[in-house]
């Protein structure tokens, strides 16, 4: 149940705390006072897409938060809460208590938003999927709804309570279309198998038959340049290995000898004659080094057409197959891996029509089942709306549900067989017709309010709001419509913005919405109506601005008769 409600800068509301109660909370008010706005703050915080523009003018963010108290037999909502990864906050410890929750949504002036559960943040999904066990909203939208027999299917399910159900369904018929689809891929692979398997047998012989290696290119790059540079290398070599045994080291081994003999005679010249001994070694060993390399030096014309060919065979498969040779290599695992799984292709085809067989199997017996158990449902939903209908001044009225089920593999969808459509008729020897066919806007309002009172009994939502549910209705209708609001506000905690003072005079909690200046600004607020001022209130909604002894009277006996009917 709705406990408090808290609005904050949202839209022409600066601040607004409402502590509604258990049974009918009504709100009243001229129209465009910003009942709506009220309506917007529940939508917020049901996961509804939010605006920037909500946001009121000169306010950093606008905040709306909700304080929920749940039965603890409530599982539905347990689950969900256990999905979102959040434990019950029991408000006692004690067994069979219930649980309290605290739902929040900032959206910044900028359009950016944020959930909160129990001051944890939160996606927009995980609230929508939790609030949905706490709220019920029935608005005008929803009268539109029944007049488009693709909807009808939704309300037959959740009558039943087939929901679950439907989800199960609706996962084989998800892994029977993906199987299907994945079949007809492997079969359109097998009608150019062949063809593909000599392409893809030709592509890996024509890699191993080259047989590359990684950085095998570069290797033979920097062998070709060498050997094309073969006889430049060797001339220069030559002059390195004159030079050195001819003019350097042959006096420079003179230099050493004589230092030596003179670092003998003086100490002070031993580290002079060290680093030329050093020197003389080095450009000894220089020279062996040239001499080895210009006996290495390949000069082989043959090797030279050798490389030039396996490059050639190189570049020609990386223009084919890949930049490099790694990328070479990896194509053919690639290919090889296809030319097996071609080979494999016959047995995993059969594979896979066993399994689309087997989900086929399943997935019409479960569809069988789920029909059968919305025939039962539409049977007990046409009972069920035909009595609720009786007792909202619809004496003659008749509803039925007419179920169409093609049993045809390919009339098979997510939601089943089944094409439900709401036929109606509200006059004695008017044969059925489609609701929109029939059907006025007073009508479709008590047809939504007799179906969404058969909902609210069974589920575990505890707060029901009905967006101005009495559009089209007036005189006798409007007293039936009201003692059903009060029969569903028995059992549950309902919330009415309405029009009608039929209905707001059956209200335990009775609230006034309002606008005014403040400060050269408009401002909506929501002011509790005390027992005293209700008749006025009342008069005004039975005479606008009018209100005479007659309107006033009229209210007081309106008030009256729900004091006696408690």
């Amino acid at each position: 149940m709705l406990k408090e409600l808290w609005i904050n800068n949202l839209a022409l509301i600066e601040e607004l705390r409402l502590t509604p109660g258990s049974g009918l909370v009504v709100l009243t008010g001229e129209t465009g006072a910003g009942k709506s706005i009220i309506l917007q703050a529940i939508h917020l915080l049901a996961g509804g897409r939010a605006s920037a523009d909500w946001v009121r003018s000169g306010a950093e963010q606008a905040t709306v938060e909700a304080f929920f108290e749940y039965a603890a037999d409530h599982h539905e909502l347990g689950k969900a809460l256990a999905a979102a990864g959040l434990e019950p906050d029991c408000g006692s410890k004690q067994a069979n208590v219930g649980g309290e929750l605290i739902v929040r949504r900032v959206i910044g002036a900028k359009g950016k938003s944020r959930f909160y559960l129990n001051g944890t943040m939160a996606t927009a999904a995980t609230v929508a999927a939790i609030v949905q066990h706490l709220l019920s909203v029935a608005s005008q939208h929803d009268h539109q709804q029944l007049l488009q027999p693709r909807y009808h299917l939704d309300f037959i399910d959740a009558a039943g309570e087939l929901d679950r159900q439907r989800r199960q369904f609706a996962a084989i018929f998800d892994s029977w279309q993906q199987t299907r689809a994945r079949l007809e891929e492997l079969r359109g692979r097998e009608q150019d198998k062949e063809q593909r398997r000599d392409f893809l047998s030709f592509q890996c012989r024509e890699i191993a038959e080259v047989a590359p290696e990684p950085g095998e290119d570069q290797r033979l790059i920097e062998e070709r340049d060498r050997l094309k540079a073969a006889d430049g290398l060797i001339a220069s070599g030559q002059h390195c290995y004159s030079d050195l045994a001819g003019k350097i080291n042959g006096p420079l081994a003179s230099v050493r000898k004589n230092l030596e003999q003179m670092a003998a005679l003086d100490s002070g010249l031993n580290k002079l004659a060290e680093e030329v001994a050093g020197a003389t070694f080095i450009l000894e060993e220089a020279q062996l080094a040239i001499s080895r390399y210009l006996q290495e030096i390949p000069n082989d014309q043959a090797r030279l057409d050798q490389v030039t060919g396996r490059l050639d065979q190189l570049q020609r498969l990386k223009r084919k197959y890949g930049a490099t040779i790694e990328e070479v290599l990896e194509f053919a695992q690639r290919a090889g891996r296809e030319l097996a799984n071609l080979e494999n292709l016959e047995a995993a085809i059969g594979a896979l029509e066993q399994e689309a067989a087997g989900l086929e199997e399943e997935l019409v017996g479960r569809a069988a089942e789920l029909s059968a158990a919305r025939s039962k449902v539409a049977a007990d939903l046409t009972r069920r709306v035909s009595a609720e209908l009786a007792s909202l001044a619809l004496e003659q009225a008749r509803f039925a549900v007419e179920l169409t089920t093609r049993r045809e593999l390919q009339h098979l969808t997510r939601l089943g067989w089944d094409r439900p459509e709401f036929l109606f008729s509200a006059n004695p020897g008017e044969p059925l017709k489609p609701l929109a066919k029939v059907a006025s806007g007073g009508e479709l309002s008590r047809l939504m309010l007799a179906l969404k009172c058969i909902l609210a009994r069974q589920d575990k939502v505890e707060s029901v709001i009905f967006d101005e549910v009495d559009a089209g209705i007036s005189g006798k209708t409007a007293e039936s419509v009201a003692a059903k609001i009060r029969e569903l506000a028995g059992h549950h905690q309902v919330f009415c913005i309405t029009h009608l003072p039929q209905i707001a005079a059956g209200a335990d909690d009775h609230y006034v919405v309002r606008k005014r200046g403040q400060n050269g600004r408009t401002v909506t607020e929501v002011l509790p109506l005390a027992d005293d001022r209700r008749p006025a209130e009342l008069a005004r909604m039975l005479g606008g601005d009018s209100v005479t002894a007659t309107t006033l009277a009229f209210a007081e006996e309106l008030l009256a008769r729900r004091r006696k009917a408690s």
